[in-house]
């Protein structure tokens, strides 16, 4: 296949020739294929322009000059989460920033965030709006630092602030940086990493569409080092003798509960064992059809429960065995609770993914047969004895160490390897304005 890669804004032409089919695509930098959402995001912000330059001056003028030095006063670190859920995620940095005495604005798209009720002194959380409403107020911020884990900066609503001056991203999974949708990561300045591999990965992008190298730090991962820490506090009470199950699926055309519906349900209750089911959050909005009737045919009984708890520590811990999809509670599951999973691969179809540039085989595709079993259409009417035989087999114990090293550094000090990194580089960027 001949590719042309056509590229604006830092992005080199290049011809890669992948097979031997000849297809021409033409792929435009991704600020220039939001052209249209960013003419209108210009309008509306040159309208809000004069509206706050209105409402600056009469500050200005009733406060003595007081309101226009806070309409301008430049945040030194923020924190942008586009859903509540990725509390758990930055929790862990936002503790380790707060004992430093380190002042966090923490920017949240979720009105019921748990930020916004947090213990911590100097983390102050802040409600900016779901959807456009949240990231129009992001591209007029002012700041040295932004954190975030959302992927897609520059590419389509959420676009570069010209005053924010360094954009940091953390990965919320411990798998390939390579996963996210085209483009997800290029136009970040910095990458808190969990592995190498994520690093070399990283620089072949780079090299491939020309960018210029991020500032790549391996910090490791600070919200597993919370669940581990979590979990090592808390003894085992035991249970009823049973075993039980989790199927904790992702969400899509792919994903499990849409490609086997209630027939993999119907295996799971031919075992003896306690079956939990937990969908993706993101199913109860794209997919409620799909999970309503799902739930009126296995309604909750005394071997089944639907789970929809924000926080999953609890329902990993209860449970022996993981089956899933392409999502990152397999490693979670499989590396802090030390136990087996069972997956399904997507499809492997990378067109609209970082992945599609590579020719390196993923680490999570090499990785998953050695923590757990694959689930396949041919072998789904075993799925019973597939439970019993990973349930069972001790080669997955010793292949889980092996997957902890190579994606998990510096366990237990991730949090602090990470809140210092972004104290250091706000100290950095805060002494060369002063200059």
């Amino acid at each position: 296949m001949l590719l042309y890669y056509i590229g604006f804004g830092g992005s080199n032409a290049a011809e890669i020739f992948k097979g031997d089919e000849t297809m021409i695509n033409a792929y435009i930098d991704p600020g220039t294929g939001s052209m249209l959402f960013a003419i209108l995001i210009g309008i509306i912000g040159a309208a809000g322009f004069l509206i706050r330059n209105a409402v600056t001056k009469i500050k200005f003028v009733l406060t003595g000059g007081k309101g226009k030095r806070e309409a301008t006063e430049k945040k030194p670190l923020v924190i942008f989460s586009d859903d509540k859920r990725y509390w758990k995620n930055f929790e862990p940095i936002c503790r380790e920033l707060d004992k430093m005495g380190t002042d966090v604005t923490y920017m949240t798209a979720s009105a019921d965030d748990p930020v916004l009720d947090n213990p911590y002194p100097h983390i102050h959380g802040e409600f900016i709006g779901e959807g456009n409403k949240g990231f129009f107020k992001l591209n007029f911020l002012n700041a040295n630092v932004l954190l975030a884990t959302t992927p897609g900066l520059n590419v389509y609503q959420w676009k570069r602030s010209k005053n924010v001056d360094l954009y940091v991203h953390i990965a919320h999974a411990p798998n390939d940086i390579t996963l996210y949708r085209m483009f997800g990561i290029d136009y970040y300045d910095a990458i808190l990493l969990s592995g190498e591999y994520q690093a070399e990965q990283i620089r072949k992008l780079e090299k491939l569409r020309g960018l210029p190298e991020k500032e790549l730090v391996l910090v490791g991962l600070p919200y597993m080092d919370d669940m581990a820490q979590r979990l090592n506090s808390d003894p085992d009470k035991g249970g009823d003798g049973k075993k039980t199950v989790l199927l904790a699926p992702s969400w899509g055309d792919t994903a499990i509960l849409s490609r086997y519906g209630g027939k993999i349900i119907e295996q799971l209750l031919k075992t003896d064992h306690n079956i939990i089911i937990r969908p993706h959050p993101q199913s109860k909005k794209s997919e409620k059809e799909l999970l309503d009737r799902l739930m009126a045919e296995f309604p909750d009984s005394d071997r089944l429960q639907w789970n929809f708890d924000n926080d999953n520590y609890e329902v990993l811990k209860r449970s022996d065995i993981l089956i899933s999809d392409f999502s990152g509670v397999i490693f979670e599951f499989s590396l802090v609770y030390d136990k087996p999973v069972i997956y399904t691969s997507p499809d492997s179809d990378w067109a609209q993914y970082d992945q599609w540039w590579l020719d390196d085989e993923l680490w999570t595709f090499k990785t998953l047969p050695k923590l757990g079993a694959e689930l396949t259409r041919e072998s789904f009417e075993q799925l019973p004895e597939i439970i019993s035989n990973c349930l069972n087999n001790p080669v997955y114990a010793e292949n889980r160490e092996e997957a902890r090293r190579e994606t998990w550094v510096n366990r237990g000090k991730g949090a602090e390897k990470a809140a210092q990194y972004l104290i250091d580089k706000v100290q950095e960027l805060t002494k060369k304005e002063e200059k």
